[in-house]
C-alpha cells in the first residue's frame, strides 16, 4: 500500500530529464512536445539523423531543451551508448519513454516467421533491453517508465497479427516491470491507445494486396471521429505517467473494445472474425512495401492525413 501511494502520487516533470525513443516523428514527436510543455528536458532517440535534426529544430524554436542521439535499438551497443549519453548530458535520467515501434499490415498468410521476429525485436525486446540498461539511472532518481503499447496489445486485430503479438508482449512486460520495480521507487505506466492521427501509416510495412491494405489502414487511421488527435492522445499518456497509473486505455473506442473483450470474449472474437471476412484476401507473395510506395489518390489527397504527416514530421 505504501508503494502504491508513492507510485500514484503526482510527479512533477519540471526540470526532469526525459529520454524518448522514436521521438523524431509521429506519436513520439507529440510526446516530446507534451513533456516539453510541462517543463521537462528532452533526449530524442531515433535511427534517422535528418528526422532528428528537423524535430529538434522545431522543438527548440518553441523554447524546448533538446538533445538528440541516433541509434538502433536492436543493437545492445547502441542501447548502452544511448544511456551513457543521457548520463553525460543531463547527469542522469528521470523518465524513460519506450515509444519506438514498427507496424506490419496484411493477412496472416502473407506474414513470415521473420516478420514476427523482426517486430518482436523492436516492439518488445528493445523496451526490455533499454529499460534494464537505464535502471541504475532510474533507481538513483526514483524515476518513471512509460511503455507505449496499443489496444492491439489487449485485443488482437485481424491483419495485424505480428503487431498484436508484439504489443501483447510489451503490455505484459509493463505489468511485470510495474510489480518488480515498485519496491525500488521506480514507477511504470503502460498506455494502450486506439488509432491516432500521427501520419505514420506511410512508414508501415504492407503485405498482401498492398494498395488495398494500405488504403484501408491509412483511411481508418485518419478518420476524425474514429481516430484520436495525436496531441490529445499524448497529453493523456503523459498525464497517466504523472498520476502514476499502472495501465490506461487511451480513447473511448479502446476502452469499449477492452471491456467487450473482458466481458464477452467469445462474442468479441466472433465479431472480429466477421470483420476479417471483409478485409482484402491474401496473395501468393510474401513481399512487403512501405505504405508510401503504394499511395493512391484516395490516400494521397486526404487532407487530414496530409496535415498529420506535416505536423508530425512524417513527410
Amino acid at each position: 500500500m505504501a508503494a502504491r501511494n508513492v507510485l500514484k502520487s503526482p510527479y512533477d516533470l519540471g526540470g526532469k530529464s526525459v529520454l524518448i525513443t522514436g521521438g523524431s516523428r509521429g506519436l513520439g514527436l507529440a510526446l516530446t512536445r507534451e513533456f516539453s510543455a510541462r517543463g521537462a528536458r528532452l533526449m530524442l532517440v531515433a535511427r534517422d539523423t535528418e528526422e532528428l535534426d528537423r524535430a529538434a529544430a522545431s522543438l527548440r524554436a518553441s523554447g524546448a531543451t533538446v538533445h538528440t542521439v541516433s541509434g538502433d535499438l536492436t543493437l545492445q551497443a547502441d542501447i548502452e551508448r544511448i544511456v551513457e549519453e543521457a548520463a553525460r548530458v543531463y547527469g542522469g535520467l528521470d523518465v524513460l519513454v519506450n515509444n519506438a515501434g514498427l507496424i506490419q499490415v496484411g493477412p496472416l498468410e502473407n506474414m513470415t516467421e521473420a516478420d514476427f521476429r523482426e517486430i518482436m525485436e523492436i516492439n518488445a525486446f528493445a523496451p526490455l533491453r533499454l529499460t534494464r540498461a537505464a535502471l541504475p539511472l532510474l533507481r538513483a532518481r526514483r524515476g518513471r517508465v512509460l511503455i507505449v503499447s496499443s489496444i492491439g496489445g489487449k485485443v488482437a486485430v485481424p491483419h495485424l497479427a505480428p503487431y498484436s503479438m508484439s504489443k501483447f508482449a510489451v503490455t505484459g512486460l509493463g505489468q511485470a516491470l510495474r510489480a518488480e520495480l515498485a519496491r525500488e521507487g521506480v514507477g511504470v505506466t503502460t498506455v494502450c491507445p486506439w488509432l491516432m492521427r500521427t501520419g505514420s501509416p506511410r512508414h508501415a510495412e504492407v503485405k498482401g494486396q498492398q494498395a488495398k491494405e494500405y488504403a484501408l489502414f491509412a483511411t481508418m487511421d485518419n478518420l476524425p471521429v474514429l481516430s484520436l488527435d495525436a496531441g490529445t492522445a499524448a497529453r493523456r499518456m503523459v498525464t497517466a505517467l504523472v498520476r502514476g497509473e499502472a495501465e490506461v486505455m487511451v480513447g473511448g473506442f479502446a476502452l469499449l473494445l477492452r471491456y467487450a473483450q473482458a466481458l464477452a470474449p467469445g462474442l468479441t472474437a466472433d465479431m472480429l472474425a466477421l470483420g476479417n471476412r471483409f478485409l482484402p484476401g491474401p496473395t501468393t507473395s510474401s513481399g512487403s512495401v512501405r505504405g508510401a510506395e503504394v499511395e493512391t489518390p484516395l490516400t494521397r489527397n486526404n487532407p487530414v492525413k496530409r496535415a498529420a504527416e506535416q505536423e508530425y514530421n512524417e513527410g
